[in-house]
């Protein structure tokens, strides 16, 4: 059985992680655990940036706690323009992979609240009259009415990081 440690103790991240390694890697077993790691950003970044900066430290913060681990993933949602998005990096044996989500427009009133420093999680709990989004669909569900959630969209994200580790001889 091998290790995966998702640097993040998030429902929704954690079981976006271990739906894409059952999916990706349907032969083996995988023992999926979410450990608190650090991003070193802010809590809402605010650009692609700022986001994948807090995504690859999550995993450095992850691999100093989880030295054994065989997997490593770090997950950072964040603001790109008007459009919320995650990056999705993976390190497994020294090896590094990264992909980015699908990006969904906020709107305006959101977009306007971010930028008055609230996080997305806490602004679509408002709007639409929720506790811990974040943590269940985010705000994907919300916005789409439940057609996807923030685990099914990380989901395919994650696959497409797993691209280099499904097929080393290309990588």
């Amino acid at each position: 059985m091998q290790t995966v440690m998702v640097a993040s103790t998030n429902p929704a991240k954690v079981a976006a992680v271990r739906d894409a390694f059952s999916l990706a890697f349907p032969l083996l077993s995988f023992n999926v655990e979410g450990i608190s790691a650090q991003s070193g950003v802010r809590d809402q970044p605010l650009t692609s940036e700022e986001t994948l900066l807090g995504a690859r430290n999550r995993v450095k913060h992850c691999r100093e706690q989880c030295p054994d681990a065989d997997y490593i993933v770090g997950l950072e949602a964040g603001i790109d323009d008007k459009f919320t998005f995650a990056w999705m990096v993976i390190e497994h044996d020294g090896q590094y992979s990264e992909s980015r989500s699908a990006s969904l427009p906020l709107p305006p009133l959101a977009l306007e609240k971010i930028q008055q420093g609230m996080e997305l999680g806490d602004v679509m709990d408002e709007m639409f009259n929720q506790q811990n989004v974040k943590q269940k669909g985010g705000a994907i569900a919300m916005l789409t009415n439940h057609l996807l959630t923030r685990s099914s969209v990380y989901q395919q994200a994650l696959i497409l990081a797993l691209i280099p580790f499904l097929n080393p001889q290309l990588f």
